[in-house]
């Protein structure tokens, strides 16, 4: 990471522990944060979509963008920069939960709810199921903040790879509906 980013994240993330964590807020961030280990609860909610004809296109399009941004972000990003989490850089920095990945960049969890959020942006039917993915996911890159386990740019770019995988997952998914069930004949 450039000398320069890693300093201000730095800064960012010990200003938010010495400024915002708070006695009310703890337990919240940290379940909420926790709910978000394996993408656990995106998987769970995108299980639930599939349920309903109306929005099972949305659950497929958010478990394919979920299962891309796995691929993308544990599998090859994370390895290969191999940024040593903010506990191990940070001098006396205290982490609010365990973490037993040493690799920070970018976040897994803000990767997985992005991509929820994106893929259900472009598939589920209500406007209230998007705005509430949306913030889902933002809540979930500002818990990993909160609770000390990334970096800001680690949050960052989770949102960024995590809203392309959202956004190729719905594609895929439109693409193979198409396939599946084709629209109807024009008529003249």
């Amino acid at each position: 990471m450039p000398e320069f980013i890693q300093q201000m994240d730095e800064r960012v993330l010990v200003w938010i522990a010495q400024n915002v964590r708070c006695a009310l807020l703890d337990p919240f961030m940290k379940l909420y944060t926790q709910l978000g280990n394996t993408g656990m609860l995106f998987i769970v909610l995108g299980l639930v979509l599939l349920l309903f004809k109306q929005t099972r296109k949305a659950g497929f399009s958010a478990l394919c963008a979920m299962l891309i941004g796995l691929v993308v972000v544990n599998f090859t990003i994370k390895p290969l920069v191999a940024r040593a989490r903010p506990w191990l850089v940070i001098e006396n920095f205290v982490n609010l939960v365990p973490e037993h990945d040493p690799n920070s960049f970018p976040s897994g969890h803000t990767n997985a709810a992005f991509a929820f959020a994106l893929a259900v942006c472009r598939s589920a039917p209500k406007r209230w199921m998007k705005i509430t993915a949306i913030g889902m996911a933002v809540v979930m890159g500002l818990s990993r903040l909160y609770v000390g386990v990334h970096f800001p740019s680690d949050v960052l770019a989770g949102a960024v790879v995590g809203s392309l995988c959202g956004l190729l997952g719905a594609w895929v998914v439109r693409k193979a509906w198409e396939k599946i069930r084709p629209a109807p004949p024009m008529t003249a």
